[in-house]
């Protein structure tokens, strides 16, 4: 299974997020942390925060946090929802349209595949794969 940028993005700014509870980390500091897009990181932490996953205040000292504790944050739920727009095959999203559905039986098993890969997440929170802070430059 393969996961979408957006995705890994969004799942690393949690993992650090995890690491400094009550801390608010800036969407252009994760950004540099991960060498990924500012902007790109933006949309995930919107996303992130309409589902009250994160909350956001503006201005100095602001950022984005945890809005509840890594405990409780399951990881299946956060791929879920940042997969929402990502079916794993074509014939697998609402407008998604195959010749071979009609006789294929590799569907049904990638369902299943895609049932067992979540199932495995689902047994997870964020607080199980916490990242460690990183160390101050020259320590």
């Amino acid at each position: 299974m393969r996961l979408t940028s957006f995705t890994d993005y969004g799942l690393r700014a949690l993992m650090r997020m995890a690491s400094a509870p009550g801390r608010a980390f800036s969407t252009a500091e994760i950004a540099d942390e991960f060498g990924v897009s500012r902007n790109h990181l933006n949309k995930i932490i919107q996303r992130l925060a309409r589902e009250g996953i994160v909350v956001t205040r503006r201005g100095a000292g602001g950022g984005a946090q945890l809005a509840r504790p890594a405990t409780e944050i399951v990881v299946g739920d956060i791929v879920r929802l940042l997969e929402r727009d990502q079916a794993l095959v074509e014939c697998f999203s609402p407008d998604g349209a195959c010749c071979v559905t009609a006789v294929c039986r590799l569907k049904s098993r990638l369902r299943a595949a895609e049932a067992a890969f979540l199932a495995e997440l689902d047994r997870i929170t964020l607080a199980d794969v916490v990242l460690p802070l990183p160390h101050p430059a020259g320590v």
